[in-house]
């Protein structure tokens, strides 16, 4: 069995970070191991607090992983500090597997998982360490510095992180108008768009998590990169369609969605 590792901080309603991680991991056939970098109070309403992990004890974590259960494959969420991210870049070159990045920066109810100085050292330090990064539009623009509201200025936005040093880049269009509509640039520098369409529910918590995990996922079991993308674009898609309609606020996607594989 293939295994894969999340590196990232803990939703303890279960909708976001390491918990959707490890579901969504699961569904897709796929061992999973985590990685802690901090907690939050949170529920589908708000987040009431986070609390960083000291970057000494996340290496810790990920070097026991890594000496006993390799990943296939791994990714990383919520970071928190500039001091966990110093010492995920540190560790990433000796990785052996392809690391894929969510630069998770805002939590779905504003509250901010990243400080303000480790967003210089994600752009500096870990986009290069990125076998792909998923930026969603506010990411893709906080990156790069382009404004990020149209279908063109996310090529743009794309073509500079690249620019930048991420191998491949995924940006995420799901706070366009109209269709949902995702686009990878890869290491070859072609531009694959993956259109779904836009549905009309105010569930959608941790689908940045779950879509990135499922990218994970598919790596780890071989898959190539266009393929990977593919597979986690539909399921995450049937996942926001067939949410649970669970909490009082923006409630979970539904990690038990199918996963389609033609």
């Amino acid at each position: 069995m293939p295994a894969a590792l999340t590196i990232a901080g803990s939703d303890p309603s279960g909708g976001a970070g390491i918990q959707a991680d490890l579901k969504t991991f699961h569904q897709f056939g796929v061992y999973g191991e985590a990685v802690i970098t901090l907690l939050t109070v949170q529920n589908t309403m708000r987040v009431d607090g986070v609390e960083c992990l000291a970057p000494g004890f996340v290496v810790r974590q990920i070097e026991a992983v890594l000496e006993d259960i390799p990943p296939q494959a791994a990714k990383t969420g919520a970071l928190g500090n500039a001091g966990i991210i110093e010492a995920l870049a540190g560790l990433a070159p000796s990785f052996g597997f392809p690391l894929v990045v969510d630069p998770v920066m805002i939590s779905k109810h504003g509250a901010p998982l990243i400080a303000e100085d480790a967003r210089v050292l994600v752009r500096g330090r870990l986009l290069r360490r990125a076998f792909l990064i998923t930026p969603n539009l506010h990411e893709a623009s906080a990156l790069s510095g382009i404004p990020v509201t149209r279908e063109e200025e996310m090529e743009q936005a794309a073509r500079r992180l690249r620019e930048m040093g991420a191998k491949n880049v995924l940006v995420k269009g799901g706070h366009l108008a109209g269709n949902a509509a995702d686009l990878l640039l890869d290491a070859g520098g072609e531009m694959h768009w993956f259109p779904s369409p836009r549905i009309d529910t105010p569930h959608t918590h941790g689908t940045g998590c779950t879509y990135s995990a499922a990218i994970t996922a598919c790596l780890a079991n071989g898959l190539p990169l266009h393929e990977a993308v593919r597979q986690a674009k539909l399921f995450i898609t049937e996942a926001i369609r067939t949410n649970p309609g669970l909490g009082h606020g923006s409630g979970p996607v539904n990690h038990h969605a199918a996963v389609v594989r033609s």
